[in-house]
Parts: structure tokens; C-alpha cells; sequence
């Protein structure tokens, strides 16, 4: 992929830029309940507001679905925000408008201006000319650094940067597109994609594209029970996508022999006749009538973190198991474990699986933890980003 013109590279001294960052972050009774994602876009802050810049922040939160919802307004974002950042904090509970026009052009050098929820608006999602206008107008200068968003064409990712120039990737969005390219592009062999999560269908982009580069797939989670059941395997009460099994077949029948394997799970942590209350373990990969799979195995996690152990590269999307409940988090935990203690390259994908890790204690010992979880999906299949697309390449 191009490299991308970098924030770095600005010339913002007195400019009004205009900063899309992601801050649709949980809300706990009217504060922030999780401040990752406003800390991640902290060091783009940092190096505007040491430029000179004057700087318009523009997120959303949440899916008001295009109607102004005072539950998910941004005003615990601007106080977190203000806090993190030191002050020098405005916000306008517009994002459109002359008010937003007023704030933005009295801001001074190093000031920075948070909009209301651009989401308040239909015209964000729908890509509206009129709306990236209005949201343009006052500004001479366009940074994206959320790549969480990157995957759509939004009016504030894809029609603002059409209307300024130049437009720049944040660094956090340098990060994210560096460390995730490196997967693509220059992958240090033996390179382990680990795949959990609900549904075959959602990662079968990423299996092809990655096919060609992976020495294995370790798959877990319940898209792992497709798979066994498309093996011939009994899944008893597990979830499976039964329109999917024949594409289930023919993924298993594109690796065979070949030089990248899949490992399926050995053994299976169970709810016992579907009841949570009532967990077991399989003694292999077969699960019995009425039973229910919700984690790998013990064996299985052993052995994938041995894989993990000899490896030099390994990607992480999806989680391998029910974590968010105690009796079904062991799967992903140990794999956690297992990247943290390795010296290869773990890169993380976001979404549940970044939730999984963190709920672990274990971001920081991670080479790197996506902040997107359909973005860095759709990356990694090798799709196009508007997102990113919409920035200027690197000069």
C-alpha cells in the first residue's frame, strides 16, 4: 500500500485544521468508561498543537441513527478529553453551523475545538456533499487519525479530505497502517494467523488473502465449530452456519497438502446440555448431542501456544472462546499469555479481540493492539480503505 502523507510533515503554524479522531468510547452514567481511545490519538494532539495548529476535533459515538440523542452527546468525551489533554479545551454542542464556524475561527494556536456528535446528522453516514462542506468551511487543512472509521466512506473520511489539502494521516493512523501492512507485505516466516470469533463467512477476505503468507491458521471460537462440522466432526448444540459448510469444505480442501495448515481444536470446553451453569471438557474434537462448545480445549490451547512459541510473526483477530465469561475465557487467556511471553511480532486485532487482551491485563506487552476492528479486517483482506484512501501519498 502507498505510504501516506504524514501529519509529521504539515506545515499546520496558525492553521485550522480539521482532526477526525475516534472517540466512540463507552459511557458509564455520564463519564467515560474506557479512555483508550481518546489516550490514542493523544500524541497527533501533542504534535498539532506544538505546530501552532488550531484544532477542530470531529467524532462520533454511538448510533443515534442520525437524530440528536443527548445520551450519546460527546460532553464526557470534552471533559476526559480536556483533562488528558491539559486544558485549552473547547466544545460546541454543533458540528455544522454557525456556531461551530464562530468557535472554530476564534480559536488561538495550540486551542482545541470538539464537535458534537457528527452522528446527530444522516448526512455523516450517507456522505453528504452539502454536510462535508458545512463540516469543511471554516477550515484549511485535514488529519485523519481514526482508523477505526477508515472503512467508511463517511462525509467527515471521505468528503471532507476531497475538499482540503493537504490531508495527512494522524499518527496513530501511521501506526496502525505500518504495523498491519508489515502483515501483508513483509511477514517474518513462521507467521500464525490465529482466527476466532462467530462466523466463517465474516473472515473468509482475510483467509484468502492471507493463504498465500500464513504457515498456519489456528482457528477457534465458534467459526471453528463450522469448520469441524464441515470435517464431519459432531459440533452437538454448537452454533454453525449451516449455509456455510460447503465453503467450510472447500477452505479445508485448499490447505490440504498444501503449504499452510489449519489446526482445529483438539478438545472443547462445553456448556453441558446448553446449560452455562453446567461446564465440562471434551476429551477430543468431537462435542456430544445437546452440548454446547464455548472455548477451545485445554489440550488445544497448549498446543497453540506451542505453535506461538516457535513463531516469528502472528496475528490475532477474532477470540477464541466466550471470554467475557470466567468459565469460557482459559482459550483466550493462555493464547494472551503465550503472545505475551513470545519475542515474535503479535499483532492485534480489534474489535472483541483487543477487549479480550485488555480484560487480560496483557495491551502492553503486545507488539500492537489495533484500534479497529472492522478496519484492520477489511485491511487485512486486502479491500481498499476510503479512509485512507482519501488521504495524500507520502511526497
Amino acid at each position: 500500500m502507498p505510504a501516506k502523507l504524514s501529519v509529521e510533515n504539515l506545515d499546520a503554524d496558525g492553521k485550522l485544521v480539521f482532526c477526525r479522531v475516534d472517540y466512540n468510547v463507552p459511557l458509564d452514567e455520564g463519564r467515560v468508561g474506557d479512555d483508550t481511545r481518546i489516550r490514542a490519538a493523544l500524541p497527533t494532539l501533542a504534535l498539532l498543537r506544538e505546530q501552532g495548529a488550531r484544532v477542530v476535533l470531529a467524532s462520533h459515538l454511538g448510533r443515534p441513527k442520525g437524530r440528536r440523542n443527548e445520551q450519546l452527546s460527546l460532553r464526557p468525551v470534552a471533559q476526559r478529553l480536556g483533562e488528558l489533554a491539559g486544558g485549552a479545551l473547547r466544545f460546541c454542542a454543533e458540528c455544522v453551523g454557525p456556531a461551530y464556524e464562530t468557535a472554530a475561527r476564534e480559536l488561538g494556536r495550540g486551542e482545541l475545538l470538539l464537535l458534537e456528535n457528527l452522528r446527530f446528522h444522516a448526512e455523516e453516514e450517507a456522505n453528504d456533499p452539502e454536510f462535508a462542506a458545512a463540516l469543511a468551511r471554516p477550515c484549511e487543512v485535514y488529519v485523519n487519525d481514526a482508523f477505526g472509521t477508515a472503512h467508511r466512506a463517511h462525509a467527515s473520511t471521505a468528503g471532507v479530505p476531497a475538499l482540503l489539502r493537504p490531508a495527512a494521516a494522524g499518527l496513530l493512523m501511521q501506526a496502525e497502517l505500518r504495523q498491519l501492512g508489515r502483515l501483508i507485505e513483509r511477514p517474518e516466516s513462521p507467521f500464525l494467523a490465529i482466527l476466532g470469533g462467530a462466523k466463517v463467512s465474516d473472515k473468509i477476505g482475510l483467509i484468502e488473502n492471507l493463504m498465500p503468507k500464513v504457515d498456519a491458521f489456528l482457528i477457534g471460537g465458534a467459526m471453528a465449530y463450522t469448520l469441524l462440522a464441515a470435517r464431519g466432526e459432531p459440533v452437538g448444540a454448537s452454533r454453525v452456519e449451516s449455509d456455510k459448510l460447503d465453503l467450510a469444505r472447500e477452505l479445508l480442501e485448499r490447505t490440504r497438502g498444501g503449504d499452510c495448515e489449519v489446526l482445529l481444536p483438539q478438545d472443547h470446553v462445553i456448556a453441558e446440555g446448553g446449560d452455562e451453569a453446567r461446564v465440562g471438557t471434551t476429551t477430543g474434537a468431537g462435542i456430544g448431542d445437546g452440548d454446547s462448545g464455548g472455548d477451545i480445549g485445554p489440550r488445544t490451547a497448549e498446543a497453540f501456544a506451542a505453535r506461538i512459541a516457535a513463531a516469528r510473526t502472528v496475528l490475532w483477530n477474532g477470540p477464541l472462546g466466550r471470554f467475557e465469561l470466567p468459565a469460557f475465557a482459559a482459550g483466550s487467556r493462555r493464547i494472551a499469555e503465550a503472545l505475551a511471553g513470545s519475542a515474535c511480532v503479535s499483532v492485534v486485532g480489534g474489535g472483541d479481540t483487543a477487549a479480550a487482551v485488555r480484560s487480560f491485563g496483557l495491551t502492553e506487552r503486545m507488539t500492537h493492539v489495533s484500534t479497529g476492528g472492522g478496519a484492520s479486517l477489511e485491511l487485512l483482506s486486502g479491500l481498499t480503505l476510503p479512509g485512507v484512501a482519501a488521504l495524500d501519498d507520502a511526497p
